[in-house]
């Protein structure tokens, strides 16, 4: 068979995220996968049906796995590792690259397999990048290929990018839809697969922007039970981190502190600094949303700012860690230090989802009306309220609209305390 096959599964195991021992799990040690992947262990019929199996794979990948090595084949190979060398190193345009390469060479050998994972690939890079609305289209043309609908691994792959990114457009309608229809798809998958987690935490995450916050504390549950103690600690951790979020918007307080500080005891900033940021990112955003000001919601902010300033981040990261900052400032009492920076964060606003840029004007406004500028404050908060309005946010729609009455109902007051004092006088 040649090393075609062990190339082929280690891409398919890193293309999904997996450690050899998490695709081994209980039945092949990592050692005996690393045996495989590098050509030194021929596999059995038996051990290539149950790795395709682990793997979710389309039915037709293992007629591919069984061919022998082309040129094409030693072509593609050299092009996925290019790109999975690029992602390691975090330079996602070039990764991008390589991987658009690599699935047109799938393409031209009619390695339909090899052809959409890597164009998935190619996908993840542009969504890494905030290239949101082409990463879209990819991941659409995707989703409308024959092998999506042949593999439920796939589908739900595919269903739970197109729910993020769509998220990520502030497009929360569209993301829930998708995201229902990708746990859907999960019950055809056996309990504890890393791809149930995935499309669970997908579907809370845009049900919780919604504001439909008890909806999305029972799927925190249900996806709580896809993990016990044999569990990777990382997915643990990311499990944890998930409930603790929406543990926080509910303002159960207790719950949410619990969560997030089990989720920073098992994620760790050696095994994945981008992630380790991005948990930090939430915790402190959730926090502040929640109102709570102390030292270790300030800690997450500066654990966050450490760990995007070593990782880079693409604009879009940048700015959510500016506005976390601008946020404590504003609840510190720091108003003018809080209006400065919040400016610079709305003029780059675009680089945003609807949903993230409404809670920057709404922010700006509230901070702006605290200053006593109140005239530049309903511009503000107006423009919120219709960011809220096109991403489907009910609730921070509903916090626009009031912080907007709140200042017209003061301006009335004043009018009419102004026209009282002239007609005493008069």
């Amino acid at each position: 068979m040649g090393n075609g096959f062990g190339e082929k599964l280690r891409a398919e195991r890193l293309e999904r995220g997996l450690t050899q021992a998490e695709l081994g799990k209980d039945l092949y040690s990592p050692s005996y996968i690393s045996l495989l992947e590098t050509g030194r262990r021929e596999p059995t019929a038996e051990v290539i049906e149950e790795l395709a199996r682990r793997l979710e794979m389309a039915p037709k990948a293992l007629e591919a796995w069984s061919q022998p090595v082309s040129i094409s084949d030693a072509e593609y190979v050299l092009a996925g590792l290019y790109a999975r060398q690029a992602w390691d190193l975090r330079d996602y345009p070039l990764a991008a690259s390589h991987a658009a390469t690599a699935a047109q060479i799938a393409l031209e050998g009619r390695n339909t397999s090899a052809w959409w994972n890597m164009t998935y690939m190619q996908a993840e890079c542009l969504m890494k990048q905030g290239h949101l609305a082409e990463c879209q289209k990819i991941i659409q043309h995707l989703l409308e290929h024959p092998m999506a609908a042949e593999s439920v691994g796939l589908g739900v792959r595919a269903r739970q990018m197109l729910a993020a990114v769509c998220h990520g457009q502030g497009q929360l309608t569209d993301a829930v839809g998708h995201a229902q229809e990708a746990v859907r798809l999960c019950a055809q998958l056996p309990q504890g697969s890393t791809l149930i987690i995935g499309a669970m935490r997908a579907l809370i995450g845009a049900l919780a922007e919604s504001g439909r916050l008890e909806e999305a504390w029972k799927y925190c549950q249900l996806m709580n039970e896809q993990t016990d103690e044999n569990s990777m600690s990382q997915l643990a951790g990311e499990v944890a981190w998930v409930i603790g979020n929406v543990a926080f918007m509910r303002h159960d307080y207790q719950e949410g502190i619990k969560h997030h500080e089990r989720a920073a005891r098992l994620l760790s900033p050696a095994n994945d600094i981008e992630l380790w940021a991005r948990f930090n990112k939430a915790s402190a955003a959730v926090r502040l949303s929640s109102g709570i000001v102390e030292p270790e919601t300030l800690s997450a902010i500066e654990r966050a700012e450490l760990a995007l300033s070593i990782v880079g981040g693409n604009k879009t990261d940048r700015l959510e860690v500016a506005f976390i900052r601008a946020r404590w400032l504003y609840l510190t009492g720091d108003i003018v230090a809080a209006v400065n920076k919040l400016r610079e964060i709305h003029a780059e606003r675009k680089a945003l989802g609807k949903h993230t840029a409404g809670e920057v004007s709404l922010l700006l406004g509230k901070s702006l009306k605290v200053a006593g500028e109140t005239a530049e404050a309903l511009e503000h908060l107006e423009e919120a309220r219709k960011e809220f309005s096109s991403a489907g946010a009910s609730d921070r729609l509903q916090q626009a609209m009031d912080a907007i009455l709140e200042i017209k109902l003061a301006e009335r007051r004043a009018a009419a305390a102004s026209g009282g004092s002239a007609d005493t006088a008069g």
